[in-house]
């Protein structure tokens, strides 16, 4: 575990992007994402592991906040949402989580995603990841940040490779997704690459 002044204020900080801006969920969040996950049900469905409508309900809420603050304090995981920044404030389209952080001789983290539907496509993930890469790598200071995907997932494929991520194996029956064991292809983003990447001028 990393001791940092930010966990006494909040174990999970917020970061910010020229279009979104990650934070941790708040009690505040609940209506809007409960909406969100019922009305993307249908597409989120086949990606993720099951669950019914007794997840979205506020009690489920609260446990989740919980939860997530405990892991961020332990260091284990942070679990962020994802708002679109708009001219009258921020609209919630997803959420984006670092898991099963590993320290000592691992130094690695598992990246997790999820979209609503009505804003898929337009690269608001692409850049959410991006956003996240440098608390991982540079205020974390872990090696390596390691992703999973259905193979015919293709937004996702290119959610990651936008991000530098490098395609590394497959893996068999590697999750349990909508009730039933599932391949996923696995990639990664090590340090070397992340320090290696083109840096923009003037930063």
């Amino acid at each position: 575990m990393v001791m940092l002044n930010w966990f006494v204020r909040d174990p999970t900080p917020v970061l910010t992007g020229p279009r979104v801006v990650l934070r941790p969920p708040r009690s505040r969040d609940y209506p809007a994402w409960r909406e969100l996950r019922k009305r993307s049900r249908d597409f989120l469905k086949p990606f993720e592991p099951r669950w019914t409508d007794a997840d979205l309900n506020r009690q489920a809420f609260g446990v989740r906040l919980l939860r997530g603050r405990r892991e961020a304090l332990s260091g284990t995981d942070f679990s962020f949402l994802i708002f679109e920044k708009t001219a009258t404030g921020e609209t919630l389209v997803g959420g984006l989580t670092i898991s099963n952080i590993r320290r000592r001789a691992a130094q690695y983290a598992n990246l997790g995603y999820w979209m609503g539907e009505e804003f898929a496509g337009r690269g608001l993930m692409s850049e959410a990841v991006s956003v996240i890469l440098p608390f991982f790598f540079d205020t974390l200071g872990l090696h390596r940040l390691q992703a999973a995907f259905l193979p015919h997932n293709i937004a996702s494929r290119r959610v990651l490779e936008k991000n530098g991520f490098k395609e590394e194996g497959f893996a068999e029956n590697y999750l349990q997704i909508d009730g039933k064991w599932a391949d996923h292809v696995l990639f990664a983003l090590t340090r070397e690459r992340w320090d290696a990447r083109p840096r923009v001028q003037g930063r």
